[in-house]
């Protein structure tokens, strides 16, 4: 069962690869707006509710990312198990 998980993985890889690419990217708006917030200037933060809604929501995307993160470690690991 878990070899089959494994190719399953391996042929998933390149969209989990790209989906974290694109969660990264995402993360520059969200750096400039949470230094903002920290700095309090007001350029990007607390100017619309619905800006800072989505720029906050794009933490919770991190998440399936660290998850992904931590598969592709395990799979990795178990395969240079297996083949010694």
């Amino acid at each position: 069962m878990f070899l089959r998980f494994l190719q399953w993985w391996k042929d998933k890889l390149a969209m989990s690869l790209g989906f974290l690419v694109f969660t990264h990217v995402i993360q520059i708006p969200h750096m400039v707006w949470n230094a903002d917030i920290l700095l309090e200037l007001g350029f990007v933060s607390r100017v619309n509710p619905f800006l800072d809604f989505f720029l906050y929501g794009i933490d919770l995307i991190e998440i399936p990312a660290i998850i992904a993160v931590v598969i592709s470690f395990i799979s990795v690991y178990k395969l240079r198990n297996s083949k010694k």
